[in-house]
């Protein structure tokens, strides 16, 4: 097949929401009805020791709550989809900022009976910025919910972006009877109390005011759906697809995901509507899918996807040509020219090998320590791609070895986890202690956690009073130098053995910009 045609049948999308808005259940009903897995792991169970397959970290099984992205591949209808899921947890934004970088669509998550919350504002404003199209999913209408056109109203407003709802629930709570879907003209209706599988009941109905709607649901509900419909046609202006891939309209779909409603159509129609491969922007040029040389950029590092092993696997996005097995790239950064034996396709924690990828695909490549989160490589071209996030961090623990017998674990668990770009490592240059940084409290829980539980090493914090870390440079090595001298105590080096200031008080950081004109002071640091 030729390069133009495996782009046309690719999607690469993340699917992003507040925590427990079901995102990692909407994820599951994907994969199940594109036939890659048979049968929902309970997510919220703990009666069912299953969990939910893109949870694969034990810690995600045990809180409930997913804190890192995983990556899932499977084909449905012709078309190859990408999912990747996202945490939805503030504390860990940032892998999900770096996650929209490799996406060229995004589905969100809306609680019905909470509807839109402060972490999918934010999220929604980062796809602005980027320009990326967005789907809305209101979920849970399973439960009691707001009204759907009060839900619709507050999506537009609250996220700044012109709806178009392209399904509608019937009733809500005990009452849901099922979902229209208004751009295929069809009724879904489940029939069984089977939960768990796709067997949906689907009825082709092309004309509401017909009888055979009052057959299928109650007089009631069928009236109010024929006068709902009749709004939605009235109130909002015909689904437009350029303006969705423009980022200006955002279609919206209802269902509960728990229990198989409306993600079919979901599905069915982000297969038609979404975006193939986009281009990708680097500092110099912009990188168009269909060129026939290889180029990519890593996002994400995972440490321990396979704890027996302990493998690291980065994360490459493909953004154009074809990715080949066992032929050499440039690995920009270093100059080095590199080969994959076994690059991996996945399946959350499951990986195959496989010996081509196309632009659009995430590939998995074992990494001893070489690289660092936004990496490129090409096939010669000396190339950065740019937009990938890392912020200054705004918590900070000293770190302190629990276990002297596990020295080296220690060491070798902070490492690893660094380098996945969940929080930064400092060394003070005043005593040489590790300090962790971090932008939320429960990294410091999953830290201690998974250097418990897949390094063998224990840890424990003690306070340290820092307001900000800043990167610094100069090009006045005397005044940098004087700067080091002076604030000794506030100094210390990151991983990558970069000089860092660690104000302790806003004022301390004022007076310290004022006084060193020629000091830069970066509050993010680029990889």
């Amino acid at each position: 097949m030729a390069l133009i045609d495996e782009i046309k049948r690719r999607r690469t999308f993340a699917i992003i929401s507040h925590p427990d808005a079901g995102k990692t259940t909407l994820t599951e009903k994907l994969l199940l009805f594109g036939g890659a897995i048979h049968v929902a792991g309970a997510v919220k169970s703990n009666k069912i020791k299953k969990g939910a397959t893109s949870d694969f970290m034990e810690i995600e099984r045990q809180r409930g709550i997913s804190v890192a992205t995983s990556v899932m591949g499977f084909e449905y209808s012709g078309v190859k989809i990408n999912i990747l899921d996202t945490p939805g947890h503030e504390d860990f934004a940032e892998d999900t900022y770096r996650t929209l970088t490799a996406v060229d669509s995004v589905i969100i998550v809306i609680d019905g009976a909470k509807g839109v919350e402060t972490q999918t504002r934010k999220l929604m404003n980062v796809c602005r910025m980027r320009r990326t199209p967005v789907m809305v999913f209101i979920n849970k209408l399973d439960r009691p919910c707001k009204d759907p056109f009060d839900l619709l109203d507050e999506v537009e407003r609250e996220l700044q972006i012109k709806v178009r709802p392209l399904a509608f629930p019937i009733s809500s709570g005990e009452t849901f009877r099922g979902v229209y879907n208004i751009y295929e003209h069809n009724l879904s209706l489940f029939l069984s109390d089977e939960r768990q599988t796709a067997d949906a009941e689907t009825v082709e109905i092309d004309d509401l005011s017909s009888s055979e709607l009052d057959a299928y649901i109650s007089g009631k509900f069928a009236s109010q759906l024929r006068e709902n419909i009749d709004l939605v046609e009235g109130v909002y202006d015909p689904f437009d697809r350029e303006a969705y891939l423009s980022g200006e309209v955002a279609p919206v779909f209802f269902g509960s995901a728990v229990n198989n409603f409306g993600v079919r159509e979901l599905l069915e129609c982000f297969i038609r509507i979404a975006p193939s491969p986009r281009p990708s922007t680097t500092e110099t040029r912009r990188v168009e899918p269909s060129e026939p040389k290889m180029t990519g950029f890593v996002f994400k590092i995972h440490a321990n996807m396979d704890p027996n092993h302990r493998d690291r696997i980065a994360f490459m996005k493909i953004c154009s040509g074809v990715f080949e097995r066992n032929r050499n790239y440039l690995h920009v950064r270093s100059g080095k020219q590199l080969k994959f034996s076994s690059p991996t396709a996945f399946m959350a924690e499951k990986k195959s090998v496989i010996d081509f990828a196309y632009p659009g695909d995430i590939v998995g490549l074992h990494d001893t320590g070489t690289f660092k989160i936004g990496d490129t490589f090409t096939e010669g071209e000396k190339l950065k791609f740019t937009g990938i996030p890392s912020f200054s961090p705004e918590l900070f623990r000293y770190i302190e070895n629990a276990d002297p017998l596990k020295f080296k674990q220690l060491a070798k668990g902070i490492d690893q986890l660094m380098d996945e770009g969940v929080a930064q490592l400092f060394t003070s240059s005043l005593n040489g202690r590790k300090i962790i940084g971090t932008v939320g409290a429960l990294q410091f829980e999953v830290i201690q956690y998974r250097l418990e539980h897949e390094y063998g090493a224990m840890c424990r914090w003690e306070p340290i009073s820092i307001y900000k870390a800043c990167w610094i440079e100069s090009d006045n090595a005397e005044q940098l130098a004087d700067f080091k001298r002076r604030k000794h105590t506030n100094m210390a080096i990151d991983k990558h053995g970069r000089d860092v200031f660690l104000a302790d008080t806003s004022y301390a950081l004022a007076l310290a910009q004022d006084n060193f004109k020629d000091i830069r002071f970066h509050f993010t640091s680029e990889f």
